[in-house]
């Protein structure tokens, strides 16, 4: 933003410690890894993020998005390692941002 780039960050993840300068849209549902919009997006693309309505708008044309296989990383390597597999456990229950992001079900 300092640079007078027009920019935001746009996630299905959290974050921590925003400095505020630049709008972001976080926690977006469906998540990426689940299949969600955001897996079909690509470098170059535009999104439209309106923080009056609360809507993003991937400015690209509908028979290119049909055509798009979303991309859905292998993260299995990730899973082991500095204590990650501590974890893996509780993972594999979490909830998406939707419904809380939880591993507690009542």
């Amino acid at each position: 933003m300092d640079r007078r780039f027009k920019i935001a960050l746009v996630t299905d993840g959290r974050l921590s410690g925003a400095s505020g300068k630049v709008p972001s849209a976080i926690h977006v549902t469906p998540e990426a890894y689940d299949g969600g919009l955001l897996a079909k997006v690509r470098d170059g693309d535009l999104i439209r993020v309106n923080g009056q309505t609360g809507e993003l708008t991937l400015l690209v044309d509908e028979a290119e998005l049909a055509a798009r296989q979303p991309h859905i990383p292998d993260l299995s390597a990730s899973r082991v390692g500095t204590g990650r597999e501590m974890f893996g456990a509780l993972r594999e229950k979490l909830s998406g941002a939707e419904q809380g992001a939880t591993c507690i079900t009542f």
